[in-house]
């Protein structure tokens, strides 16, 4: 069996265009000598549809499409799978499955449906799908193969200490005698996700002594970055076809002759990450109709790292920074800022927030006579530079990217209104010391645009004499070791003072700090997912609640 891997960029909802796609695609493959060429999960709905599942016209023009796509490659003599959402005719529970559909001679010759509905994380599929009872084995010319849908193979008893479900769908269909196993994926990034697929894969190949096929979305859709990373492998768990990350590509493997199409990328996690960043931010704009972005260039090492993924992703006649100088503001930083727009080659207009910041102190004495200066007076500075952003965003189109990190997101270190502007925050899932990592690989990437005083300058939101982001915070190593073990993986005080030798009473102030600004970031600008836990739609706790560990 000659197997083409088709790991493609969708757009959500956009049915035609989806369609199309898939049908120049199954052209080459068909070009390439291909039995069947695999598409990822809701291939042609887009993954994740959410809410539009709702919808009853988006569901019959779905099948309609998938009909269409079916009629149209009919003359290329080529199974098709793919994913798609169909309408469950039921008259109680939930009236849309999760479908693998294969195409062939014109018409749609087999649907399976997604028995295991995953409800963690960034997965809701139990609010629009109806889990499948039973499954059934596909023949592709005479071979019997198991068609599964992304978690129906990632519950394998003996990879897992503790699974989800009682059942194994892979298992259930291997009974019913396939031959292989064809997996369609919608499987979004985070750091080491990619080695722990190869791994649960590798394990189901050996246990079930099978050929596999892994073909997995590529792109960003919303806050989620898709990799691919698709692979086949043989019974022995052998790779013998791979596909790029972050990278639509097509991909032909042989079960025959055990051989296929080899292409490996970013074998450092780093690299992965400015990659997945770059890519989700490209599609970002790319989705939503944006040409152009817009940021605070404030000579950081935070804004540094936004300004290269932009010129990456969208082209340095596309980004445009803003330096805005204030009252506190070193010379340093304007000289950063502007030296590195230099290197990157995007405009760098500066506007001082000076006068405007004097006009606001001026025009609020006298409702603030007799309180002493505080946090009030370094948050107005910040929301005069939000305010400027915005305001060039009005007037150009240019879409805003936010550029506070994940450990600044987590302890309510930014301003509403003010540096949390934005339409996009791009590194809102990034940690402050991998910040730095990342501005290394940017600076290997686009010949050293960020100026080694960048990295070496003590962090600073420079709003008020002298200030450094240790006077009230930990030292960042030590806050960023805290968080990922209080957010990431929910670990409580106590035991974080102990696994990482720290006083009780620092972890427990920074667990405050997480915990009572919830509020804060549910008003923060969409951010993109590269870690197992970020602040978005995966992570749900409530702003008005009493429980604090």
């Amino acid at each position: 069996m000659r197997i083409a891997l088709g790991q493609i960029n969708t757009t959500v909802g956009d049915l035609v265009g989806n369609a199309s796609l898939m049908m120049r695609y199954a052209r080459r493959a068909a070009e390439g000598g291909a039995e069947v060429i695999v598409f990822p999960e809701l291939a042609l709905t887009g993954y994740p549809p959410q809410d539009l599942l709702e919808r009853p016209a988006f569901l019959e023009a779905a099948e309609t499409e998938l009909q269409r796509l079916a009629v149209e490659a009919s003359p290329l003599r080529i199974a098709i799978i793919c994913g798609t959402a169909e309408v469950a005719d039921f008259n109680e529970g939930k009236r849309v499955w999760n479908t693998a559909a294969m195409l062939q001679r014109g018409k749609v010759v087999f649907r399976q449906h997604k028995m295991l509905l995953p409800t963690y994380d960034v997965f809701d599929e139990q609010r629009y799908f109806r889990a499948a009872e039973s499954q059934s084995i596909a023949c592709i010319g005479s071979t019997p193969v198991a068609i599964t849908i992304c978690e129906d193979a990632w519950n394998d008893q003996h990879f897992w200490e503790k699974r989800l479900y009682e059942r194994d769908p892979v298992q259930e269909l291997i009974g019913l005698g396939a031959k292989a196993i064809l997996s369609i994926n919608a499987s979004p990034y985070h750091i080491g996700k990619r080695a722990l697929r190869e791994q649960i894969f590798t394990a189901t190949a050996r246990r079930h002594g099978l050929p596999l096929v892994y073909v997995n979305q590529v792109g960003g859709n919303d806050q989620l970055v898709f990799d691919g990373s698709s692979f086949a492998m043989d019974a022995s768990g052998k790779v013998i076809a791979a596909a790029s990350s972050f990278a639509e590509e097509l991909v032909f493997a042989n079960f025959h002759t055990g051989t296929g199409d080899q292409r490996t990328s970013h074998p450092d996690e780093m690299d992965a990450v400015y990659e997945a960043l770059v890519l989700g931010t490209r599609d970002y704009f790319r989705k939503t109709g944006f040409k152009k972005a817009l940021l605070g260039l404030s000579g950081g090492i935070d804004s540094a790292l936004v300004a290269c993924i932009a010129v990456e992703a969208l082209g340095k006649e596309n980004v445009t920074g803003v330096a805005m100088p204030g009252p506190y503001s070193s010379d340093h930083s304007l000289t950063d800022a502007l030296a590195m727009a230099e290197v990157l080659g995007i405009q760098c207009p500066t506007v001082s927030i000076n006068g405007a910041y004097s006009a606001m102190i001026d025009t609020l004495q006298p409702v603030f006579a007799g309180a002493k200066p505080d946090v009030t007076e370094e948050n107005l500075q910040s929301r005069l530079r939000g305010m400027t952003l915005m305001a060039l965003s009005n007037k150009t189109g240019a879409l805003v990217l936010t550029t506070g990190n994940k450990s600044e997101t987590a302890v309510g270190y930014a301003t509403l209104y003010g540096d949390m502007c934005g339409g996009l925050a791009v590194i809102s899932d990034v940690a402050k010391m991998q910040v730095y990592a990342l501005c290394r690989v940017a600076n290997r990437r686009l010949g050293n645009p960020i100026p080694e005083s960048v990295f070496v300058k003590p962090p600073s939101a420079e709003l008020r004499p002298d200030q450094k982001d240790s006077d009230s915070l930990p030292e960042y190593p030590v806050l960023d070791a805290i968080l990922e073990l209080y957010v990431e993986q929910m670990v409580a005080p106590a035991r974080i003072a102990e696994k990482l030798n720290l006083p009780l009473v620092l972890v427990r102030d920074v667990a405050r700090k997480v915990d009572r600004n919830e509020y804060k970031r549910q008003q923060a600008a969409p951010g993109l997912k590269v870690t197992t836990k970020a602040f978005g739609f995966g992570r749900r706790l409530p702003i008005a609640q009493g429980y604090s560990e």
